[in-house]
């Protein structure tokens, strides 16, 4: 290993000294933090995040994951890399918790606080050991650490001119509408992982990675930042102090979740392929015992899925009724007449597509018999209103509301909702292959 050489002629030796030296300078630096007095910023966290993917990129080039001398050293940075991305997105989350505009953020806060400190904490324990290795492959020590005043924080106690005012920028309907639903759509998936409280260790082992993983939650954390993205682009484009309270408040639900499930996702991630699995060579299994030693894997377990999930899923759900206040303040109304379904009436399955259509959109249906009305999107109450259209031999109803179900609903009924004259199902077109 040693006489590998680069493209340019420098030796491997030569080379992972540079990539090493502000990397351990970060180290040498973490481990003169007293634990009772430290205080790590996203300065810091920055800087760890850069130094270990170079490093890391480094010895995987030179094949350090299949090397017997280099591997725990590889090792030791990856878990760097993704324990300071983690730390980043909680500080990101502390330092914005105010600006959020969300609802019962003290325990939300202590929680988080609780999270940097374990994370913060695990780099502490790591430091000597990197050091240790470092010393053991002989990597030449920086003479000096970096210094506190290396790090300043990213507040100051003044706040700019707000002299850019975002509130003539045209905040489309369309696309408040889209972004609304699309929220609904992700918390209405979401709800179906069931993180509605803390889970004990065994019931976390027992879903962690089999149904629950780095690759899952990562397609959550894509659905959230599109939507992120969507809003900065289309609705607001300035900060959270000013303008349409509720527009910024719907933001803060789904920033912190993005957030969070970067969090999550990286420590998901890192148990997944560092902590989780050891591989069948001795050395994988040697380094991964290493690892558990220096970064507690329940205590990583219990931060990504009773504090990551836990509020991923709160904030979703206490963000739901809001979304369909902005939803329903904003979508484009109308009303149909249609026939009722033929032979059989609002039985099971003719309610339960017109309710999934309407859930699909998320916006207010109603469905009117005379002078009563009736939520579209509730299987019951187009059943109880089945019940008296049979009952008064009503032909035809109306639905008022959200334009997007009407449509929908129009080429339901259309297809006489799906059914034949017996009651049997029917293949459904494809607007509404969504419905299956």
């Amino acid at each position: 290993m040693e006489a590998i050489k680069s493209i340019s002629g420098v030796a491997f030796a030569d080379k992972v000294r540079i990539f090493s030296w502000d990397y351990l300078r970060c180290f040498l630096y973490i481990s003169r933090c007293d634990e009772s007095t430290y205080f790590f910023n996203k300065m810091l966290y920055s800087k760890l995040i850069y130094t270990s993917q170079l490093l890391e990129d480094f010895l995987d080039f030179h094949g350090a994951k299949n090397n017997n001398k280099w591997y725990y050293y590889r090792e030791l940075a990856a878990a760097v890399r993704h324990l300071s991305i983690s730390s980043y997105s909680q500080r990101h989350i502390s330092n914005r918790l105010a600006s959020y505009d969300i609802p019962d953020i003290e325990n939300f806060g202590s929680q988080g606080e609780a999270t940097l400190d374990f994370l913060a904490k695990s780099l502490m324990k790591m430091a000597p050991a990197i050091l240790e290795e470092a010393r053991r492959l002989n990597i030449p020590i920086p003479d000096k650490g970096y210094e506190t005043r290396d790090f300043p924080t990213v507040t100051t106690g003044e706040i700019l001119d707000y002299d850019i005012d975002d509130q003539d920028k045209d905040q489309q309907k369309k696309n408040i509408v889209k972004i609304a639903s699309e929220f609904l759509s992700i918390t209405h998936k979401f709800d179906q992982l069931g993180f509605y409280k803390p889970y004990k260790m065994e019931e976390i082992l027992m879903i962690v990675p089999d149904k629950v993983n780095e690759v899952s939650i990562r397609r959550y954390e894509m659905l959230v930042h599109n939507l992120q993205s969507s809003f900065d682009t289309y609705v607001i484009h300035g900060g959270y102090r000013f303008g349409n309270r509720k527009l910024k408040q719907l933001r803060g639900f789904f920033s912190v979740v993005f957030h969070l499930l970067q969090l999550t996702g990286r420590l998901l991630h890192f148990y997944e392929r560092h902590l989780y699995e050891a591989g069948y060579k001795n050395i994988y299994k040697v380094v991964q015992d290493r690892l558990s030693a220096l970064i507690d894997p329940e205590m990583l377990l219990d931060r990504a899925v009773n504090y990551g999930l836990y509020y991923v899923c709160n904030f979703l759900t206490t963000g739901t009724e809001l979304a369909r206040e902005i939803l329903n303040e904003n979508i484009e109304r109308s009303s149909i007449t249609v026939g009722i379904p033929e032979k059989l009436g609002f039985h099971s399955r003719p309610s339960l597509l017109v309710a999934k259509i309407v859930q699909h959109y998320g916006g207010q249906v109603d469905l009117c018999v005379g002078k009563d009305r009736f939520d579209a999107g509730s299987v019951l109450d187009i059943q109880w209103a089945g019940g008296k259209i049979q009952k008064e031999n009503i032909s035809e109803v109306t639905f008022e509301g959200d334009v997007r179900s009407l449509r929908d609903i129009e080429i339901l009924a259309g297809i006489n909702y799906g059914e034949d004259t017996m009651g049997k199902g029917i293949p459904l077109p494809k607007e509404l292959k969504y419905l299956k």
